[in-house]
């Protein structure tokens, strides 16, 4: 196997163990997979924005904000912020009533307004900086010549993972046709960006 192949894989290996951790993005893409909701924009958004990121982490934007010894805690107390919010929308989704969950899940959304809040959930979260730009480009860098078939393969992870999130959230339809299961699975949402925030915090006062 080639050197190129072996970077690409190593950045597609890298990518998808950033992104297949539930995150604010992951939870967005699935409750529209799960309504059948503008899905292909949704992960289309998803996907671009992910390779935009990982194009300015390959090619330094990562190794930069490194070297600034500010950046990344304040990046990590925003981001703990911003997950804690969205987990707090969770919460409250979880709490509402069986009927509203239902009538919710039965109304479909205009395009615009979703395809703003897929992007919010990218572009405002310093979480998402964190792993894409930082992490990655870090990890990128030590492949000198190669770093770019490792940022491809990544990118390739992205999109497969978006994809299959999307596509694949159909299958558990019958499931959340229950009401029950949209308190479960917002619930579940809560508590993992309140458990990543915290891990935020803690490594931004380490």
């Amino acid at each position: 196997m080639s050197s190129a192949l072996l970077a690409a894989f190593a950045g597609l290996g890298l990518g998808l163990a950033l992104i297949v951790a539930i995150g604010a993005q992951n939870a967005f893409v699935l409750r529209q997979g799960l309504r059948g909701e503008h899905v292909v924009a949704v992960v289309a958004v998803c996907a671009l924005s992910d390779l935009l990121l990982i194009i300015a982490g390959v090619a330094g934007t990562g190794a930069l904000l490194d070297r600034v010894p500010t950046a990344v805690p304040v990046m990590r107390w925003l981001g703990a912020a911003f997950l804690l919010g969205y987990g707090a929308l969770a919460a409250r989704r979880a709490l509402r009533p069986a009927g509203a969950l239902v009538a919710q899940a039965s109304q479909q959304k205009p395009l615009l307004p979703t395809v703003l809040t897929a992007s919010a959930l990218t572009w405002l979260n310093p979480h998402v900086y964190l792993d894409t730009v930082v992490l990655l480009g870090s990890v990128a860098a030590t492949h000198d010549d190669l770093r770019w078939h490792f940022g491809a393969g990544a990118a390739v992870g992205s999109l497969l993972w978006f994809s299959a999130l999307g596509a694949g959230a159909r299958l558990l339809r019958p499931v959340f046709a229950k009401p029950g299961a949209w308190r479960v699975l917002d619930a579940t949402i809560a508590v993992v960006m309140g458990i990543l925030a915290v891990g935020l915090v803690r490594g931004a006062g380490g």
